[in-house]
């Protein structure tokens, strides 16, 4: 499905007996019907920040082309991502409008069975390179800078796919900040992260980082460690940077890995309402799960009779419990939060 869009129903399927995992991708059931092809899923969110429909490709080259001498390491490396890699957030930042990434970490401390940079030897490919260096604090601010400098409502946003967890360079990225918000106090300065490092999330939140989006898959200990096998940290840590964010009046959102059939189970629906009361959640970004939907349940839940209620009835308890809640699937400026 095209970003912006939460799937309803996991894939039907008839295994082979030899088949391997499947390709990292989120498997909606798809239909023809008087012409037309059909998928149950609900639009989240109308923002176009990663629709390439229309896109002038040429214009693109040129735009890139422009920064062919640079010495920027993480410039090269964003050029690499548009044009070899069609990353919509690259993209939009050679265009000049949205979300402009900052990837800082070759290395991450979690094993995420849908890890989309690294895969084990064995396993489905990986859908893009990891960075192979991590980018000087001076090279990171030249990026946000320039987007700032084009974009009114520019978000700059730590954490991409192409990337491990950018808590691990919160040294460097503490020192970019301050040189960003020495230069403006433009801009929205955001970090996607698995909120691992309390201590470190904190210093950043005191040096002018506005917003964070927390990736999970649940919000109950046992299947987030299951999905994520964190190296170093704990669930607890997780909970602590997310209290941290709050206590500094900073927007937080989760980046909640959908799988229609566990996601919207009766147990997965009481732990996530009471998880968004209890730590003041301000956003629930319905991400799809790129994973092979029979693996994922096959190591998540076993042989769990628990049966699912369904996503719109998910979707609609959060709407009616917690009105101020937004949803959606993009990162917000700091305007709307």
């Amino acid at each position: 499905l095209p970003p912006g869009y939460t799937i309803l129903h996991t894939t039907a399927y008839r295994e082979r007996p030899s088949a391997g995992l499947l390709p990292l991708f989120s498997y909606a059931p798809v239909a023809w019907h008087r012409g037309r092809h059909y998928v149950p899923a609900i639009q989240v969110d109308r923002r176009k920040n990663h629709d390439l429909c229309g896109l002038d490709r040429k214009d693109l080259s040129r735009r890139i082309r422009a920064f062919s001498k640079t010495e920027n390491r993480l410039i090269r490396h964003l050029m690499l991502c548009a044009e070899g890699h069609g990353c919509p957030n690259a993209i939009n930042f050679f265009l000049g409008k949205y979300e402009a990434p900052l990837p800082t970490s070759p290395s991450c401390n979690a094993r995420c069975l849908g890890c989309i940079s690294s895969q084990p030897k064995g396993s489905c490919p990986p859908t893009q390179p990891r960075l192979t260096f991590v980018p000087t604090a001076e090279e990171i601010a030249e990026v946000a800078l320039r987007h700032f400098e084009k974009v009114p409502r520019g978000v700059a946003s730590f954490g991409q796919g192409c990337e491990g967890e950018p808590l691990l360079q919160a040294r460097v990225i503490a020192k970019a900040i301050r040189l960003i918000r020495q230069k403006t106090s433009d801009g929205t300065i955001h970090m996607n992260t698995n909120a691992s490092r309390p201590d470190d999330l904190t210093g950043l939140l005191e040096v002018g980082l506005n917003s964070i989006r927390v990736s999970m898959n649940s919000v109950r200990k046992e299947y987030y460690t299951r999905y994520y096998s964190p190296k170093g940290y704990s669930f607890e840590d997780v909970i602590r940077s997310i209290r941290a964010a709050k206590k500094s009046e900073r927007f937080v959102a989760l980046n909640y890995l959908v799988m229609p059939g566990f996601t919207d189970r009766a147990g997965e629906i009481r732990a996530l309402r009471s998880f968004i009361k209890k730590y003041g959640i301000d956003m629930v970004q319905w991400r799809n799960m790129n994973f092979d939907p029979h693996r994922y349940f096959e190591r998540l839940t076993g042989s769990s009779p628990e049966k699912p209620l369904g996503m719109r009835t998910l979707m609609g308890t959060l709407r009616r419990e917690f009105p101020r809640l937004k949803h959606g699937y993009f990162n917000v400026p700091k305007q709307d939060f």
